[in-house]
This record gives C-alpha cells, structure tokens and sequence, in this order.
C-alpha cells in the first residue's frame, strides 16, 4: 500500500511540474547536460514489458534536474478503457524532478540506463524549448500508437529535429519485422506472446526500416549509442559521450529479463524451452476432447458432446469477435488482414447456442461440415499463409476439427438409425 501512495504523489508532482517549469524560461548554460533515459523491461504489466525511453535536462548551475516523460496516461478519462481497447489512447507528455523519477522505477525493482548526448549548447537549449513547448497544457496530448508513435519515437524525434547536426545511425543487414520484435519482448512470456500473435494480422510480418525499430526502447538506445553526428563542416562525432547505470536492476524477474535482452539470441537459444505452456495446454485439450468425442459417439452421448461444442465454439467466436473488432473498428496497428479469422470465426458464437435446437440439426450438420473443411484446409495450407503462425495454434485448430468432423459421423450414424426404423 506504501508503494502506491508514494506512486501516486510521483504521477502528483509529474503533472504539476510541467505549469511550474513552463511558466519560467531558462537558458542552459555550457556546464547542461542532457541524455537518453532507457527503463530495463519487467514483467509488473504487459506493457512494461517493453521498456521504457525519457529524456533528462540537468543544469546544476541552474539547480535544475528534469526527466521529461512520453508515457503518461490518464485512467480517469471518458470511456478510457473503450478508447484504449479501440486504439484511440491518449498519452500525455510530463515533466518531474529527476529524484521522483528514479524512486519509481527504484521501487519497481527495475533499472535505468543513462546515455549522455555530446551536444553544442545550442542544441540543448533548442531541445530544451521544444520539451517546453510541449508540456503546455495545449501541446501535451498526442495520440499513442504503440508501433509508429510512442514514448520511445517521440523521445527520438524531439532530439533529431532540434539540433543542427545530422544523425548518422549505424547500418542494420538483419532483417526483422513487428512480430520479430515482439517476440524478442515476450519469449519469456509465452501467453502473453500466444495472445499478441492471436490478435496481429499479416501486416506484423512484414520487413521493417532500421528507424522504424526504434519504436522499441532498447532498439533506440542500441542506435544512438552507435549514431554519428555530422555538423555543418562534415566533421564527425560520436552521438553518446559516456554511458552508464545510473539505477541497476534488482528485482528478480526484471535481472533475468535484463539479461536476456543484453545478449545475443544464440546464449540462450538452448535454455529456452520451445514447448511452451500454450502448446502443452493446447495438447491437452486436444486429448481430452479426443476421447470425449470418442467417449460420446460409442455410446451415443449426444449431449456430452454438445456441451463441449457449446463451450469449445463459444470461446473460440468470442476470440474471433475480438479479432473482428481489432481489425474493422478499431486503429491499433497491424491487425488487420488477419488470418487467424478463418479458424476462430464470430459465426461459431451463434452455432454454439444452436447445438442443442433439434429442429435446426440438419443445418448443424452443414456448419459442421463446412467449418471441417475449411479449417482443414486452412491447415493443409498453413505454410502457405502469407502470415507467420504460432505452431501453439495447432492443437487448438485440430480441436475444432475433431469436434466438427465427430459432428458429422454422429449426424451420419443418427441418419442411418433412423432410416433403419422407417
């Protein structure tokens, strides 16, 4: 309870600090500092998992020590959680002393790494009349996106279009995309990466620009510790003077991710287990549905069988009304054109509450065979997909089939019987 109030009287002086500061003008002196404030992932939210990116000011000689933050949001706002679900969030930009700033991520277990820019006093002071003009009380929203505009791009963009240099970034030949990237955040995570690959369409598949990985914080700080600053006269310098943590990581969770993220992909290739939790549980549903179904059609317990459709189709039209909406209504990034529609159709909501209608059991017995072929083929087709698919999906599907294709030899077995009394 402690940590919350102490949270809560940090977002407090987060929000007040920008009138305060906006209301006085300052000129940077030569001793000023700024840098790139990288926050270690941790697993406290799904969102933390990801990072996070500030911008510091520091004048001693103006006793002034500022961390300005893209990532502010407001719970309290109209119809929030409908507007974040629809992709319309709000995020706001805000100003608190540096001291506030660390004793939230301190208290988080979390770790800051600060990279201090080489840049002319000129430049300083135009980035710092830009962080100023932003947190106006008009300027401070901006629509969040979290692939093309969030904590992280605004961070980058604020300082590259307010020096009079040129950023040269360090080539990239490794060829990724959205959901590579993702996964490299959520590998540790197995549910959370089994539900983001549930919701993002095709368009997550596609080869991204070396800037456009930026959206990532650790991707960022990788890029300016290796940029290069070109002035008007063609002479060079490094971006970062000097690097450091100026807050390490000590909660458990957040260590271990810390580490994953600072090495290669190949140290760990060989710890982590490619059987994942949703892949198990995804076998095991299968089983047992298997000798349900087995179970129910030998000794024609229909009704057995049809509690499990209705349970079975439910949720999984329940995740397609989801995908439905991500895709037509909503202005998330990257989930449209999504293919995992085809075996999680909205179509099966409405067939489960129709499993038990017996005058409707002929139409049953179509939408049966209809979603059998057509999930079967979605199968037989699945690396032609132009979509990469988590092979933890495929238990799930063959789940549908069994219980689609046991459907039709019960419609067909219950046929025959009835034949055979007429």
């Amino acid at each position: 309870m402690g940590r919350k109030i102490i949270v809560s009287l940090i977002l407090f002086f987060t929000l007040m600090t920008p009138n305060i500061v906006s209301q006085n003008t300052y000129k940077l002196t030569d001793s000023s500092q700024i840098s790139l404030l990288t926050v270690t992932p941790s697993d406290e939210e799904v969102y933390t998992l990801f990072g996070h990116t500030a911008i510091r000011v520091k004048d001693e000689s103006l006793s002034l020590d500022l961390v300005f933050n893209y990532g502010l949001f407001n719970y309290n706002s109209p119809n929030f959680i409908y507007r974040f679900i629809k992709g319309e969030t709000d995020y706001q930009v805000g100003a608190s002393p540096y001291d506030y700033f660390i004793i939230e991520y301190r208290l988080r277990g979390v770790g800051v790494y600060e990279q201090l820019l080489d840049l002319t006093t000129s430049d300083k002071q135009q980035i710092w009349n830009a962080l100023i003009e932003n947190i106006k009380p008009e300027n401070k929203e901006y629509r969040y996106n979290f692939l093309y505009d969030n904590c992280a791009t605004r961070v980058r963009d604020i300082i590259a279009n307010n020096i009079n240099e040129t950023i040269e970034y360090d080539k990239s030949e490794k060829q990724q995309s959205y959901r590579d990237l993702i996964h490299e955040c959520t590998i540790l995570n197995p549910w959370t990466q089994f539900g983001i690959d549930i919701i993002i369409g095709s368009g997550a598949d596609k080869v991204i620009t070396k800037s456009q990985k930026d959206f990532l914080p650790r991707y960022l700080s990788n890029d300016f510790k290796n940029a290069v600053l070109t002035d008007e006269n063609r002479e060079k310098h490094k971006l970062v003077a000097n690097s450091n943590f100026i807050l390490e990581p000590t909660d458990n969770i957040a260590k271990t991710l810390y580490d994953y993220y600072s090495h290669s992909e190949s140290v760990y290739d060989n710890k982590i287990s490619r059987i994942t939790p949703p892949l198990l549980v995804g076998i095991a549903l299968l089983i047992v549905v298997s000798l349900i179904s087995y179970y129910s059609y030998q000794k024609d317990r229909i009704a057995l069988g049809k509690i499990v459709d209705t349970l079975l189709f439910f949720l999984s039209g329940l995740a397609g009304c989801i995908i439905c909406f991500l895709w037509f209504i909503s202005v998330h990034p990257c989930v449209d054109a999504n293919w995992n529609l085809v075996w999680l159709n909205p179509l099966q909501t409405l067939a489960a509450f129709l499993f038990f209608v017996k005058p409707l059991q002929k139409y049953s017995y179509y939408y049966h065979f209809i979603n059998f072929a057509i999930v079967s083929l979605f199968l037989l087709a699945w690396s032609l997909i132009p979509q990469q698919l988590e092979i933890a999906f495929i238990p799930y599907i063959l789940t549908l089939i069994v219980r689609s294709g046991m459907n039709i030899l019960q419609y067909k077995k219950y046929s025959r019987a009835h034949q055979a009394l007429n």
